[in-house]
């Protein structure tokens, strides 16, 4: 198990942070979760503790957000995403966790700044509209590619979801059955790949206790916040850990 006091100092709010976004403030502040603990340790060994307790706060979230999910879109993106989670697993060993950050800053700023343009265009909220299947099975395999990585999938599914104009609780249902799939589906490869060791178990099981206080947090915040700020708290939060990202994956 791993003692170092820093570590448990970056640790406990960056899981507290994970659980705020699954709880109900989305999925973009999410991300922050690995590169915390990844000041202290390994951002693969970061991934590997987090997954048993992000599986925690899933069900807790599931039990939160019950039936509010749209079955028709989770139809497109949960296949893509299982196919990014199997490219995932065989590029592994190839693809450096600081290309993953970059490439996931560059999507979150990338769409961020579409989005201020639209502002300034005075381009209206998305309506409600159908599933598209191309667009969504595109960034469902690039959220469980991101996700498989170092946990990062919050972003490219907010690039598909916040543009079919679904409310904010739709929308929070939809990301967290999302992400309760995915990381069930990343088991079998993590534990295939060794990641499930017992310094990293025990760690994850000192941790738990965070997982249902987070998603308890987040969906006090989520009754508090009227939609319109819901979303551009996630706008925001997708800029601040896009630039976060690209720089870590830089430097």
């Amino acid at each position: 198990m791993i003692t170092d006091p820093f570590f448990y100092a970056l640790a406990i709010p960056a899981l507290l942070i994970v659980g705020i976004a699954k709880g109900g403030l989305g999925g973009g502040i999410g991300i922050l979760g690995v590169p915390l603990m990844a000041l202290a340790i390994g951002p693969v060994q970061a991934a590997a503790i987090m997954l048993p307790i992000l599986m925690l706060m899933d069900a807790f979230a599931v039990r939160q957000w019950w039936g509010r999910w749209d079955l028709a879109n989770l139809r497109v993106i949960v296949p893509g995403a299982i196919a990014g989670i199997v490219l995932g697993t065989f590029t592994f060993r190839y693809l450096s966790e600081d290309a993953i950050r970059v490439l996931i800053g560059v999507i979150a700023v990338g769409f961020v700044a579409n989005h201020f343009l639209g502002v300034l265009r005075r381009v209206p909220p998305p309506e409600r509209r159908a599933p598209r299947p191309l667009a969504g099975t595109f960034w469902g395999a690039m959220a469980g590619f991101t996700s498989f990585g170092v946990h990062a999938g919050g972003p490219p599914i907010n690039v598909y979801l916040l543009r079919q104009g679904l409310d904010k609780g739709t929308f929070q249902g939809t990301a967290v059955l999302f992400f309760m799939i995915v990381n069930w589906v990343k088991v079998p490869p993590y534990a295939l790949l060794g990641q499930f060791d017992f310094a990293n178990l025990t760690t994850s099981l000192v941790l738990a206790p965070l997982a249902p206080l987070g998603i308890r947090l987040g969906h006090w915040l989520h009754h508090q916040v009227d939609e319109t700020w819901f979303f551009r708290f996630i706008y925001a939060s997708l800029l601040i850990v896009g630039v976060r990202l690209i720089l870590l994956g830089l430097a």
